[in-house]
């Protein structure tokens, strides 16, 4: 086969700032899938794209190469509406677990393709393999039956699904390229695209512990992806919401499976509940399903109903205990007063380095391991009082984990002024 395009003069084109052609966009992601286009030459052009950019046309036809490199799902002979929900990631995000259920217990079918965690953030794959006998691979046939069962499902994205997306996701990670904006959006809307549920919410987080930290790259991500779905027939929209603070108490794998539960049963801290209901209220709203309260469902059992018929679909027991680390480390407060700050990423990097994380995606993680919180901003504590709580498996993780938290919270006098994100900064319709 001859092929019409030489890689040297795409990478070249992008170099110069000159706009991709649909042709050479469709070639080049074609080709990388084939293994025609090397990985240098691949880490070579996502380099170009990260420091020149892409223009709207570019960036849609990007995704759409990408969708086209596998198969699309359909979901259109369930009874339900199908909508969906996406989040960029940060530390002790587990909404997706109370969300799924809420929403599906609502009248809406939510099928959910998640990921596992790297670095610093959480990967709900992760939280959910905590659970006893709960696996994370479907076919196809099994997620479609799971949904029309239940309404709800958290799985693995198919191999099927965007196979140029997996191959790229995993080299802009080793080539430093993971910020460039038209490669993350169009990595999350290929998958989402190519889904097929009807209606995304996106929850695009800022602050310390986010992906992106600055509120304007925040938003500038957060329109591109709506303008990629809105364009491909998905009706999408993006919530912007705070990561400057760990979202609940937990932050740790099964961990946070044990505050979502917490959750589903009408308990659990008020930014958990408070999110799961915004998200969960926009998602009935691209349903089309607008005479339920989400809320009602935390109260009444629906959820929770929901929550346990979708684990044990997955072969999980949900009534089965949860794994718990064998070591414990107590971190005391060293002065009285209020907790003004409490930084995300150093609460993250500590749960990554007890264990709870990765760095590389074929390590393991440990099910128990991570943080309890005792204290966020607000919070008044007294000397020697505990702020949190470190679980490992390994003691010797304890060393790094502290050095990870130093500095990460500060305690000042009664009446501090406390300088906090709201949980929900913005929105892109």
């Amino acid at each position: 086969m001859v092929e019409p395009f030489a890689a040297v003069d795409v990478i070249k084109a992008k170099r110069d700032r000159r706009a991709l052609t649909k042709d050479e966009i469709d070639w080049v992601i074609d080709a990388y899938t084939r293994g025609v286009v090397a990985e240098e030459q691949m880490s070579a052009l996502a380099m170009a794209i990260l420091l020149n950019g892409m223009t709207e046309k570019e960036i849609a036809q990007w995704t759409t190469a990408m969708i086209d490199s596998g198969e699309r799902m359909d979901f259109s002979g369930l009874p339900r509406p199908t909508v969906d929900k996406h989040s960029t990631g940060g530390v002790g995000d587990k909404i997706t677990l109370p969300l799924v259920p809420v929403v599906a217990a609502c009248g809406a079918a939510v099928p959910q393709l998640s990921g596992r965690g790297l670095g610093h953030t959480g990967g709900t794959l992760d939280k959910l393999e905590s659970i006893p006998g709960w696996r994370a691979l479907l076919s196809n046939e099994e997620m479609l039956s799971v949904l029309r069962d239940v309404g709800g499902v958290i799985c693995a994205a198919g191999d099927g699904l965007a196979p140029a997306d997996k191959k790229l996701y995993a080299l802009r990670d080793v080539t430093g390229t993971v910020e460039a904006i038209p490669l993350i959006a169009s990595s999350i809307m290929s998958k989402k695209i190519a889904e097929g549920a009807g209606g995304l919410i996106l929850d695009v987080k800022t602050g310390s512990g986010a992906f992106m930290s600055d509120p304007a790259k925040a938003r500038e991500l957060a329109e591109t992806m709506v303008r990629l779905g809105n364009r491909a027939g998905v009706t999408t929209r993006a919530l912007i919401t705070a990561m400057d603070v760990p979202l609940g108490l937990a932050v740790g794998n099964a961990l946070e499976v044990t505050e979502s539960v917490e959750v589903l049963s009408g308990g659990g801290p008020a930014d958990v509940v408070e999110l799961t209901v915004t998200l969960a209220r926009e998602m009935l709203d691209l349903a089309g399903i607008t005479d339920i309260d989400p809320a009602t469902t935390l109260v009444d059992g629906s959820a929770m109903d929901v929550w346990n018929r979708m684990i044990q679909a997955q072969g999980g027991d949900p009534r089965a205990a949860l794994p718990t680390a064998r070591e414990s480390d107590v971190i005391t407060a060293t002065t009285s007063g209020v907790v003004t700050r409490l930084d995300a990423l150093s609460i993250g990097v500590a749960a990554w380095r007890l264990g709870a994380g990765r760095a590389r995606k074929e390590d393991p993680v440990s099910a128990g391991a991570g943080v309890v919180l005792h204290a966020k901003p607000g919070d008044v504590v007294v000397k020697g009082a505990p702020l949190m709580t470190l679980y490992s498996d390994e003691p010797a993780r304890f060393a790094r984990a502290h050095q990870a938290l130093d500095g990460a919270v500060d305690v000042g006098p009664a009446g501090s002024t406390i300088e906090r994100l709201p949980l929900v900064i913005g929105r892109v319709d």
